[in-house]
């Protein structure tokens, strides 16, 4: 067995047995293509061949090709996960990632919307003289397709910002996901784990709104589909489409180039400040780390001071007194 056929293996074993998701699969196939690739060029093609210094070299490449620390720290990852199972299934004996030091990933501070620009994005864009009027097509027929595709995207904004849900996780939802009686939808996470995230207030409405009046309408003009959000031709919605979503309304509040991951962001960050503890919003994100979640607890100080001047029974007193003077 050669390099490419083990990758081939290796790629197999992450759909089949660790259940990783389709996004993951694709982002380390390319990494470690790239990789065999490389290493092909250097005459390195048996599983064995490889050393230390080509692995180094090789993550030394990607760096002066200027891509990002996350980037290369991922394709990192992915070579020594390659190589850890080639050793665990015997297809060869030498394991020359096993002490590479991954590339450090500067802390990046996620992006967080205010309260009032939230509500901007949520309101503004679905007012109803906003709301698009029915066509007539030249059958005489008339279509609301475009009615129906305004308050889906109410609903998917709603629920991305409702649930702190990921834009794969959104688009994955069935029908079955969705118990409004409990008021709860669940989630299919990475690694095929399944949470459960409470949907209430305008989220909820929202997509019960949609489920009810326009999904029909999405639904009726294509074959038979079990996912909550459709396109308009009745097929389920696809990431880029929940992207360009984002961005469009983004753009109508003054919020340029806004990415669905910005909203579960906002969601972490706001439950925080309303005083969850971290462990609960750990669960509620589907975090496998709780170092992950911390990096939420460093966007925006404010509410600790204010919650601590609130709270202090003497936070305030020393203060008034030299304000008096």
């Amino acid at each position: 067995m050669n390099l490419t056929q083990a990758l081939e293996e290796y790629l197999g074993y992450l759909a089949v047995e660790r259940g990783s998701a389709e996004n993951t699969i694709e982002s380390y196939g390319r990494d470690l293509r790239r990789y065999v690739a490389f290493l092909s060029d250097r005459g390195i093609e048996a599983v064995d061949g490889p050393q230390r210094m080509d692995i180094e070299e090789h993550l030394a490449a990607l760096q002066d090709l200027g891509l990002a620390p996350a980037s290369v720290q991922r394709a990192a990852s992915a070579i020594k996960g390659f190589h850890r199972f080639m050793v665990g299934e015997q297809i060869c004996e030498s394991h020359p990632a096993a002490d590479v030091m991954l590339p450090k990933k500067p802390d990046r501070l996620p992006d967080v919307l205010s309260h009032e620009r939230v509500f901007a994005l949520l309101d503004e864009p679905f007012r109803p003289e906003l709301e698009p009027s029915p066509r007539t097509l030249k059958s005489g027929k008339v279509d609301v397709r475009g009615q129906a595709c305004f308050h889906r995207d109410k609903a998917i904004l709603e629920v991305l910002y409702g649930c702190g849900l990921r834009v794969s996780e959104l688009c994955g939802l069935d029908l079955r996901d969705v118990v409004f009686e409990q008021e709860v939808v669940r989630v299919m996470g990475k690694g095929l784990k399944e949470r459960v995230v409470p949907i209430l207030g305008t989220a909820a409405a929202a997509l019960r709104a949609y489920l009810d009046d326009w999904r029909p309408i999405l639904s009726g003009s294509g074959r038979e589909n079990s996912a909550v959000f459709l396109n308009v031709r009745g097929g389920r919605i696809t990431r880029q489409a929940v992207h360009g979503i984002c961005e469009t309304y983004g753009g109508i509040v003054g919020i340029k180039g806004l990415h669905p991951h910005t909203l579960r962001h906002t969601y972490a960050t706001h439950m925080l400040e309303g005083g969850m503890d971290l462990r609960t919003v750990q669960e509620l994100l589907g975090h496998a780390s709780i170092s992950t979640t911390q990096l939420y607890t460093h966007v925006d100080r404010t509410h600790v001071r204010m919650a601590y001047l609130q709270a202090h029974p003497r936070a305030r007193t020393g203060a008034s007194r030299f304000e008096e003077d």
